[in-house]
């Protein structure tokens, strides 16, 4: 190869290197969605109103594992209650969201309604007032629109709301006895 040919060859790569760098790929930042932290939250209702979906994407989610299957469920029923059954009057839920169904004499399952849902957090407050906490708030990604700036992030008087990775979008509440991580 004689110089004149080495030159164009030098050149010719030289040239070629800032094209291929901007043909290669760049790596994608990591995706993340709103969540809000059940351990910060403070039940203070702005779920409900601040969303920018109506009816809000954060709804209750019922960690049975941490359940004690009450008969009077705090979550359920109100503390001013009129008399101890289901009627509409007596219950905390103002959409009707959670059943109560009877497993076993004392013991009742309580299952949420997403669709009637509205993230009030009022059944949360009366569980994690007098019950296990087993009610939390949770952002529900198939509804969310994941905004770049969550309009409930922006007036969560507790700061409960933390971006968090796409592979682990729900934050657990821990379980008595469980390693936090």
């Amino acid at each position: 190869m004689n110089r004149r040919r080495f030159v164009q060859y030098l050149l010719g790569t030289l040239l070629a290197l800032p094209v291929l760098n901007l043909l290669r790929k760049r790596p994608q930042p990591a995706r993340t969605f709103w969540q809000i932290n059940p351990e910060k939250c403070i039940q203070c209702g702005k779920c409900a109103t601040a969303c920018v979906k109506k009816p809000s994407a954060v709804k209750c989610v019922h960690q049975y594992a941490s359940c004690g299957y009450c008969d009077f469920c705090s979550g359920y029923y109100h503390d001013d209650r009129i008399r101890f059954d289901t009627a509409a009057e007596n219950q905390r839920c103002p959409t009707g969201a959670i059943t109560r169904t009877f497993i076993e004499d004392p013991y009742f399952e309580y299952k949420i309604n997403e669709e009637l849902c509205i993230g009030c957090g009022k059944c949360v407050k009366g569980c994690a007032s007098f019950g296990n906490g087993s009610l939390f708030l949770q952002v529900r990604h198939n509804l969310c629109l994941n905004c770049n700036q969550c309009q409930i992030a922006l007036v969560c008087p507790a700061h409960a709301f933390v971006k968090v990775p796409a592979d682990k979008p729900y934050i657990f509440k821990t379980l008595p006895g469980e390693a936090t991580t």
